[in-house]
C-alpha cells in the first residue's frame, strides 16, 4: 500500500466518526477536494505532488477529531506529525514539511514556504469551488486574487 493509501486510510477513520453524517459530508468534500487541489498546485510549481496530497488530506484532522476549528492549524500539525511518525515511511524531513504546512494554513496572510503556499492556496480555492457564494475576508480575497492570475480563473 502507497503512503497516501496510508494517510487515506487514517482520514476516513475520522471522518467515519464523525457523529452528524451532514458534518461528515462536508468535512470529506473539503479534505479530499483540497487534497486534490494541492495536487494541480503542486504540480503546476514544480514541488512534490505526494507530500501535497498528504498535507490537504491531513490539515483539518484536528478539526474533525476534536469538532472544533480554535487552534485546530497547530493542534493539527502535532497530530498529523505523530501519524506520519507512527506509520514508519516518512523521513523526519517529509513529516516536517507537511506538519510544517498544517502549522501555518490558517494563517493566509503571511507568506511561507511553497509547500504551505500549496496548502493555503487549495484551502480557500476548494471553499470558493464549492460555494461561488462563499464570502472570504480580505486575506483570502487577495489570496483568491492572486490564484485567479496563476489559473487564469474568474472566481
Amino acid at each position: 500500500m502507497d503512503r497516501i493509501d496510508l494517510i487515506r486510510q487514517e482520514i476516513n477513520q475520522v471522518l467515519d466518526a464523525i457523529p452528524s453524517p451532514e458534518v461528515s459530508r462536508v468535512a470529506s468534500l473539503h479534505i479530499y477536494g483540497v487534497s486534490q487541489l494541492c495536487t494541480l498546485l503542486a504540480s503546476r510549481r514544480g514541488l512534490p505532488v505526494e507530500l501535497a496530497v498528504i498535507a490537504g488530506l491531513l490539515h483539518d484532522i484536528y478539526r474533525y477529531t476534536a469538532m472544533t476549528g480554535k487552534e485546530h492549524a497547530h493542534k493539527g500539525a502535532g497530530m498529523a506529525k505523530k501519524i506520519m511518525e507512527d506509520l514508519g515511511c516518512f523521513t523526519p524531513e517529509e513529516i516536517e514539511a507537511v506538519a510544517g504546512a498544517i502549522y501555518y494554513h490558517s494563517d493566509k496572510e503571511t507568506r511561507h514556504l511553497p509547500l504551505d503556499e500549496v496548502l493555503k492556496d487549495a484551502d480557500v480555492l476548494q471553499r470558493v469551488l464549492y460555494d461561488p457564494s462563499y464570502i472570504m475576508s480580505g486575506k483570502e480575497k487577495r489570496r483568491m486574487q492572486r490564484i485567479n492570475e496563476e489559473l487564469g480563473l474568474r472566481l
